[in-house]
């Protein structure tokens, strides 16, 4: 009878498993109301930009360096370092990828700018690790000296260059896009038709399948590897163990200042890369200052994300795509007021049918505000248009921030062998 129990009780699914299949399918479920919500915006604005395939394809290149960004992060708080130089190690990926890649080609770009970042995180991480340098001074002053140094270094190694100077250089050689024949065609024929649902999807699709830089397919490949090692094998078990109990990880034999390390490295490298990203794919060349607050944006994906690799791509597309929009028409920016007004009265029903009633009102006064804004313009001011990544930023984090959950430990100095 026990051998019995013991067998159904094993052919069960684990809690765990069954937790993470219900949190896939309410992603599943919250993207398909997206893509409806998306679409009856379109038909009832006539606003075609927010799903035209091209539109869609610049909120991927505008994700992409968002997302890097946004992974860097995960891994260094994972193993309980905050990394707020993000921003400054993006900016030394952009001067790598365009010193390395002036001179020796794009894929050698590609590795020197993660290069580049790995040196800013290296920096990050004798000074919080070794030296119990406060995270947030330590990733401040990273910034500065990011900024700070590729300010000096275009100015040494560009001003002669041809086609350089002083704070640029332009004419790089780029990677390689992969476009589907035939499938990106008729996607994109599918897309103008106006169809409900049908041709927002085909959009998506025929921006995924025309001229896709090789460089966002590697990303993909980062996001499902992050995903695959820091939770699927036993060196992401030591290293997240690191940002949730250091103290308890070291007891049981794991080396703490070894693991956090070696995340803050890959945060620093995956930064970098982000900073290629905008040096040979989102633009043709460097120019300083390049990441425009990219780097904090990151940051501000990985939180809302959830410290979850396809959390955190989730939401660096949110920010791509309200990044891509304000280059689009004005009514493309208007109409965003009406989705934003949606999907904001949605949320405040769905919290107020959980019992929080406080939160599902000001999340209902925030979405009439929205609509009220909409019905009663016709435009959006051209000071704000330029705002709109920003405040979806802040707008995105203020309402997910009761249920988040960062790592135990994450911004809290260790030191080796207080285990004892």
């Amino acid at each position: 009878m026990s051998t019995t129990n013991t067998d159904v009780d094993r052919s069960a699914p684990s809690p765990r498993a069954t937790k993470i299949a219900g949190l896939y399918r309410s992603y599943w479920l919250v993207l398909l109301l997206a893509v409806v919500g998306l679409s009856l915006v379109r038909i009832f604005t006539g606003a075609d930009d927010i799903s035209a395939a091209n539109t869609l394809r610049a909120a991927i290149l505008s994700a992409c360096p968002i997302l890097l960004a946004g992974m860097g992060g995960l891994w260094s708080e994972r193993a309980g370092v905050v990394n707020i130089g993000l921003e400054g190690q993006m900016l030394l990926g952009t001067w790598g990828a365009a010193y390395f890649t002036y001179h020796y080609g794009p894929w050698v770009g590609l590795l020197g700018a993660a290069g580049m970042g790995a040196v800013g995180g290296l920096l990050h991480a004798i000074a919080t690790i070794t030296f119990g340098v406060d995270h947030i001074v330590s990733g401040v002053a990273i910034n500065i000296i990011g900024l700070g140094a590729t300010v000096f270094l275009a100015e040494a190694f560009f001003s002669d260059l041809q086609y350089g100077g002083p704070r640029q250089l332009t004419g790089l050689d780029g990677l390689p896009f992969v476009t589907i024949p035939g499938v990106s065609d008729g996607l994109v024929n599918l897309n103008d038709r106006g169809w409900f649902v049908i041709s927002d999807l085909a959009g998506f699709l025929a921006a995924l399948t025309t001229r896709i830089s090789v460089l966002t397919l590697i990303i993909v490949l980062i996001v499902i590897a992050t995903s695959w090692l820091l939770w699927h094998t036993p060196f992401g078990l030591r290293l997240r163990s690191c940002g949730e109990s250091p103290a308890a990880a070291e007891s049981l034999g794991v080396n703490v200042y070894r693991y956090k390390y070696v995340a803050v490295l890959v945060s620093g490298a995956l930064a970098g890369l982000g900073g290629a990203f905008l040096a040979l794919v989102a633009a043709s060349g460097f120019t300083t200052n390049q990441t425009g607050g990219r780097g904090y944006i990151g940051l501000a994906a990985m939180i809302f994300g959830n410290w979850n690799p396809f959390g955190t791509l989730g939401a660096s597309l949110l920010f791509g795509y309200t990044d891509a929009l304000r280059l689009r028409t004005p009514s493309a920016v208007h109409a965003l007021l009406l989705l934003v007004a949606i999907g904001l009265l949605a949320y405040a029903a769905w919290r107020f049918y959980q019992g929080a009633r406080t939160a599902g009102i000001v999340l209902g006064l925030l979405g009439i505000g929205f609509l009220l804004w909409f019905l009663l313009t016709d435009t959006v001011p051209r000071e704000f248009t330029g705002m709109t990544p920003y405040v979806v930023t802040l707008l995105v984090l203020a309402l997910a921030s009761q249920r988040l959950r960062m790592p135990a430990a994450d911004g809290q100095v260790y030191r080796k062998g207080s285990a004892g």
